[in-house]
């Protein structure tokens, strides 16, 4: 039962999420301090730093902007593409394609 449940909110949180970003504004991340442990703690921006930031610009489109907040941004949104296509055939309880299911 716990897995069930488990299973249901990581496929359905996978679902929505890209879906939550879009509808929210652009700039919704973007004043604020920075809750980085490294940026905190030693004072020095990590790789990962602006990268919530960056893929809120991304997925608005504003390619600039996420550019300037985080480069990995245009590595990390493509990585992110095949996990939410496989959470869309897991919640349609359909099986992934042969070529995709090989790699995932």
């Amino acid at each position: 039962m716990v897995r069930k449940l488990v299973a249901f909110i990581r496929i359905w949180g996978t679902l929505v999420a890209p879906l939550v970003l879009i509808l929210l504004p652009v700039d919704f991340f973007d004043h604020g301090e920075s809750i980085c442990l490294s940026k905190s703690l030693a004072g020095m921006e990590c790789p990962a730093c602006g990268l919530t930031r960056g893929v809120m610009h991304f997925v608005h489109l504003d390619f600039g902007a996420a550019w300037s907040y985080n480069r990995l941004t245009f590595l990390i949104v493509p990585m992110l593409f095949p996990l939410w296509l496989k959470a869309l055939y897991e919640a349609r309880g359909k099986e992934l394609p042969p070529l995709m299911s090989k790699y995932m």
